[in-house]
């Protein structure tokens, strides 16, 4: 991949944007590309948290497997956000495991290689702490609605949250491509699959929203927003 190519991707993350050429060039000197393929392992629970990851295309889930052999996933990664970002909060062992959904393009960077460089560049650091505390906000509303919303508003509430950070805004509609799986809905908002199904159907049915298995699309954006209240 040129070099072009590499720093424009790492522009296209917020915590670097607005960094000089130079600097840029000094990053990047660090990072390692790899594609991997879909449904391949990047990290597994229990190995030493060395490298924190850049998703540059596609996705990964980040996962937890419980006693009896199931999975449950925690959070979905989309381009241009950072993952295993634990390790530079001196986290010894992965608590969990990444997973792309998907062939998709990753760069880490050693932890320590990113501390130096966050050292030598501190408004850097205020931005980590920003990106990290919206992660955990993120966290904290998921286990909200687990209880205190219901199955429906649950399933509706990830979607309206899920679009505004990924979709694409047209007129008065929001576009997201791709979707997700039902199954993966379902893990991440405590449903099963069927559940899943049958309130998007229903949303749908009432033109609240369209899907398919490629792209979901809102249209009625507010209605959606009181469906959850």
């Amino acid at each position: 991949m040129a070099d072009k190519t590499k720093l424009w991707y790492l522009e296209n993350f917020n915590l670097f944007s607005n960094l000089s050429k130079e600097k840029m060039m000094e990053l990047n000197s660090m990072i390692n590309d790899k594609e991997v393929k879909g449904d391949e392992p990047i990290y597994f629970a229990n190995e030493p948290s060395k490298n924190i990851y850049f998703l540059k295309t596609g996705r990964v889930k980040i996962t937890k497997y419980l006693a009896d052999g199931s999975e449950k996933i925690i959070a979905i990664i989309n381009p241009g956000e950072i993952f295993g970002e634990m390790a530079y909060l001196e986290e010894e062992k992965r608590t969990d495991f990444a997973i792309t959904v998907e062939p998709s393009l990753i760069c880490a960077v050693n932890k320590n290689d990113l501390s130096s460089f966050i050292e030598k560049n501190p408004e850097l650091n205020l931005r980590l702490t920003k990106i990290l505390g919206l992660k955990i906000r993120s966290f904290s509303e998921r286990i909200e609605d687990l209880i205190f919303k219901d199955a429906d508003q649950r399933v509706a509430s990830f979607i309206l949250r899920y679009a505004e950070k990924n979709g694409k805004k047209i007129g008065e509609q929001i576009f997201v491509k791709p979707f997700l799986k039902h199954q993966n809905i379902g893990e991440l908002t405590a449903c099963s699959r069927q559940t899943v199904n049958y309130i998007l159907t229903d949303l749908r049915t009432k033109g609240v929203i369209d899907f398919d298995r490629s792209k979901l699309i809102i249209n009625k954006i507010e209605q959606l927003r009181a469906f959850i209240s």
